[in-house]
């Protein structure tokens, strides 16, 4: 049975409650999505952690319910200094 794009973001949301998450449905079968996931948790993190944090999150359903799924994640924008603070907001 195919997995609802409503459910991926679900549990995506669930391990990442800052998540800022996009899922598209990219063959219209309930199989095959893109998925967009920016969170502060992947701040220096690489980009294969930031990939296992995510699959972690789906909780064993890749490879069986969630056929494919092209990842993309990021931390968001980088802080800019505050240099009259001297670190970081």
């Amino acid at each position: 049975m195919p997995m609802d794009a409503r459910e991926i973001e679900r549990l995506i949301r669930d391990a990442l409650p800052d998540a800022q998450v996009t899922i598209r449905d990219l063959a219209g079968d309930g199989d095959h999505y893109a998925a967009t996931v920016v969170s502060e948790a992947f701040r220096g993190k690489s980009r294969v952690q930031q990939h296992q944090i995510v699959y972690q999150a789906l909780k064993g359903q890749m490879g069986g319910a969630l056929h494919a799924l092209a990842l993309q994640t990021s931390a968001g924008p980088t802080p800019e200094p505050d240099t009259a603070k001297g670190y970081v907001l």
